[in-house]
């Protein structure tokens, strides 16, 4: 058997898809992500015609606990994070296995955006699991154009973590 040497086209787009969402070392970049062809005669679905309009950017980029969106202002900022802006929705992971947690944030998320709140609150508490996995479930494609910002309600309260979510224009 001939071994192929390299990987595929297809497989390096995986890649530089998936290196999207890793930190990357000093000096190090990403690989370009290709843009797939659209098919012309593909007709577009009626789904897609009626759902609410989010404002993103082609790229969303990863959401990061504490770390201040571009284009929100320096008060909303403030306000945010210092908790004057107060959860309109809390969800309690406590108890939950993982898998349980996971489907559980999803509807949170989709339909606290689909009820045009603005900032909601997930309690992890200080289990290794949750509080571990919860950011990559915020940064998966399903959710991730409908946030805006991450943070924790207080510095030594991290087992909780509130999201200011993206308006629906």
């Amino acid at each position: 058997m001939a071994k192929v040497k390299g990987l595929s086209k297809a497989d390096l787009q995986l890649w530089a898809a998936y290196s999207q969402t890793l930190k990357l070392l000093p000096g190090k970049t990403r690989l370009p992500i290709e843009p797939e062809p659209i098919a012309a005669s593909e007709p577009r679905p009626q789904s897609a015609a009626a759902a609410p309009k989010v404002k993103t950017t082609p790229q969303a980029k990863h959401v990061e606990v504490g770390a201040p969106p571009p284009g929100l202002d320096k008060s909303s900022w403030r306000k945010f994070r210092s908790g004057e802006s107060r959860a309109a929705r809390v969800l309690d992971l406590h108890g939950m296995t993982a898998a349980a947690a996971h489907r559980a944030t999803l509807q949170f998320i989709q339909h606290a955006h689909a009820g045009q709140l603005r900032v909601v609150e997930i309690i992890t508490g200080k289990g290794e699991v949750l509080l571990r996995e919860l950011p990559h479930w915020l940064n998966a494609p399903q959710l991730r154009p409908l946030i805006l910002a991450l943070a924790h309600p207080h510095a030594a309260n991290t087992g909780s973590v509130r999201i200011l979510l993206r308006r629906i224009r």
